[in-house]
């Protein structure tokens, strides 16, 4: 049962990493705004709708193009972050190099880190206990 989970979760971020590239690229906003324009202009062309229709395709429309400008942005967020804690682990020369590059590791992978740093906070937290003040 372990394995097929693994094997779901491994595709699941693939899918995902796939996914998150894909929405947020340029040429994916292009075409889908070039999809809502067409679908506005057919919608308009065939039939005469009211207001309501009228301000319901839009909100809809800006909403549906708002997803890739938020993944955009989001992906730009992260690369930033991601670039800026990879240049503080490897200027400090107590860092442990694994959390390099955490943002290409699976779940499972940074999960176990995740781990790693609780207990090694968990030490750290005993030891400052047992020394006299």
């Amino acid at each position: 049962m372990k394995i097929i989970y693994r094997h779901a979760e491994t595709g699941f971020e693939k899918l995902t990493s796939i996914a998150t590239v894909i929405l947020g690229n340029s040429i994916t906003f292009i075409f889908a705004f070039c999809l809502v324009l067409f679908w506005w202009i057919n919608n308009y062309l065939t039939n005469t709708p009211n207001i309501h229709e009228i301000i319901g395709d839009i909100i809809f429309g800006s909403t549906f193009l708002s997803l890739f400008i938020i993944q955009k942005s989001f992906n730009r967020f992260s690369a930033g972050l991601h670039l800026k804690v990879n240049e503080l682990v490897a200027a400090s020369d107590n860092a442990r190099n694994t959390v390099m590059n955490v943002d290409v590791k699976t779940e499972h992978e940074i999960i176990e880190l995740t781990k790693e740093y609780i207990d090694l906070a968990e030490q750290i937290e005993e030891d400052n206990d047992h020394v006299p003040e």
